[in-house]
């Protein structure tokens, strides 16, 4: 697990995040208290982390689990040296809004995400 910064928007609401890589089910998964909250969906084709789908459970979203989820799975994808492919539109619009990411995206595949 990697341990997330604590986050939360509610008045006097801490919460303590971690995000795990979970392989097996191709996936990054982020918890909250130790509840699961969300997931990022991935598939891996060589050396590169194709991003498909994420999803914050109901009663969850709203308190940036989603960001603190994406910011650490591509964080992990640059630790391993693999590329991304942002066919996710959150994990796109988080690339756009965080260009300090925009390096994973191989220069040949960012006309094809509009980056």
């Amino acid at each position: 697990m990697h341990p997330v910064e604590n986050v939360g928007h509610e008045e006097d609401t801490v919460v303590h995040v971690e995000v795990t890589d979970r392989p097996q089910r191709s996936r990054f998964e982020v918890y909250a208290d130790g509840e699961l909250a969300g997931f990022a969906d991935y598939r891996r084709a060589g050396d590169r982390l194709s991003f498909t789908h994420t999803e914050t459970f109901d009663g969850f979203t709203g308190r940036g689990l989603a960001t603190a989820l994406i910011r650490t799975a591509l964080d992990e994808a640059r630790k391993r040296g693999a590329g991304v492919q942002p066919f996710c539109s959150f994990v796109r619009e988080f690339i756009v809004r965080n260009p300090e990411y925009l390096d994973l995206v191989p220069a040949d595949q960012r006309e094809r995400f509009n980056l």
